[in-house]
């Protein structure tokens, strides 16, 4: 049994237990590369270390890694995010080394990260980068291990393509966040669900009638905006790209800047990636009573800093409901102190969801295993092959059936010589 973890309570390792089998009923694309790596071993003698949200869905991700011959180390990418029986499963059952507890504050946290530096990784395994930022400002004596690694999210994926564009990147990164199999339904269909699943866990208010506010139209925040719209919300989307708000307008939503949806919205949610979305400016323009709450992966979207210097009061009025009270007796609340909601009030993305994105990591954790030697210091797609393949599997396990081409329609499709 390992004794090197930090986690908030071994005792609730057997309800963790249960959670964990529950969800890997929703994963069978895992469940099939779980098995061919028990068989294969393309892990065997890397260590990894994930930095991910530990959840019921990672823990049958780590069990695939570990069925894979790594030696795995987890740490929670969010104060927030980590499901304490589930962490403790992964120590107990598992013999997985976790350092997480929910709520930990900062220095908490970032002990944590460094803990999973000391693991001297092979591959990290990203979901926002503070691995790999950190390895690189602080822990540089342990970047001569790295061969490659992961970032599981669009806010990471950033920071990365910024460390590589700078020439910073010490070692190859593949981006599972744009793998297709990944945004597509990940970002839309799981995040979607479990954002409004977090909302409305947080304050149980009736979304009908609502003046919903949705910053950002990027995956995450076309399915935040379809979901808030299909339980009866007026959604409003504000943008900075022109393309995403004409696709906004064209998709049937009001689309305007956040300084005027601030003076009409009920509901808001940041999903963006960057700093200050929402501002002191818009928050002195709310509605009173206003809820405020963020899908990206950092509480940095929303300036709560400001809003604390505003507010005259602030109080716990519900779990993971702030209220901070204005000079002018106005109430704003914030919603799971800013950080991610669909972790930090519900349960994150549905496994099925989840089936496919961790199918993606463990795939590419192979990939690099197979092929470091031949990689740059940079960021990388997912191979095509890896994608169509986790496709195919997750197709094959809902039972669906597809057409396959024809030698004449491959000839078709690879001639110039005929035409209409």
């Amino acid at each position: 049994m390992t004794t090197h973890y930090d986690i908030k309570d071994p005792a609730l390792a057997e309800g963790g237990r249960r959670r964990i089998d529950w969800a890997s009923r929703e994963m069978p694309v895992l469940a099939q590369i779980r098995a061919r790596f028990e068989k294969e071993r393309p892990l065997q003698g890397l260590r990894l270390s994930a930095c991910l949200h530990v959840t019921t869905e990672t823990a049958n991700l780590m069990t695939t890694l570990q069925a894979g011959g790594a030696d795995v180390v987890l740490t929670a990418s969010n104060p927030l995010s980590t499901q304490d029986d589930v962490a403790a499963s992964l120590v107990m059952h598992n013999e997985i080394p976790v350092f997480a507890i929910k709520g930990e504050d900062n220095p908490t946290y970032y002990k944590h990260i460094h803990a999973a530096i000391d693991h001297a990784p092979h591959i990290t395994m990203d979901d926002g980068a503070d691995v790999v930022s950190t390895l690189h400002k602080d822990r540089r004596e342990m970047l001569e291990n790295v061969i490659g690694g992961t970032e599981e999210t669009t806010t990471g994926v950033i920071r990365l393509r910024a460390m590589a564009a700078d020439g910073a990147l010490e070692f190859p990164v593949i981006a599972v966040n744009d793998a297709q199999t990944k945004h597509f339904f990940d970002n839309r269909y799981g995040t979607g669900q479990s954002t409004i699943d977090g909302i409305v866990r947080a304050t149980n208010i009736l979304l009908a009638g609502k003046t919903f506010v949705v910053a950002g139209y990027g995956w995450c925040g076309r399915g935040l905006a379809m979901r808030a719209r299909g339980m009866g919300a007026n959604v409003i989307v504000t943008e900075v790209d022109p393309l995403r708000a004409l696709e906004a307008v064209m998709d049937g939503f009001r689309v305007m800047p956040m300084v005027e949806a601030a003076k009409i919205g009920d509901i808001f949610c940041t999903l963006t990636g960057d700093i200050n979305v929402i501002d002191k400016h818009h928050f002195e323009v709310m509605k009173d009573g206003a809820i405020v709450s963020n899908s990206g992966h950092f509480n940095v979207e929303i300036n709560i800093p400001s809003l604390e210097e505003m507010a005259t009061e602030k109080r716990r009025v519900r779990p993971f409901v702030d209220q901070y009270r204005l000079p002018d007796g106005r109430a704003i609340h914030i919603l799971g102190e800013g950080r991610l909601i669909n972790l930090a009030a519900a349960e994150g993305h549905p496994a099925s969801v989840m089936d496919m994105s961790f199918a993606n990591q463990a795939l590419a954790a192979e990939y690099i295993a197979k092929n470091a030697d031949k990689l740059a210091r940079k960021v990388y797609g997912v191979p095509e092959e890896i994608d169509k393949e986790i496709a195919r599997l997750k197709l094959e396990a809902m039972g669906v059936q597809i057409d396959t081409l024809t030698e004449e329609q491959v000839a078709y499709l690879n001639s110039w010589e005929e035409g209409t």
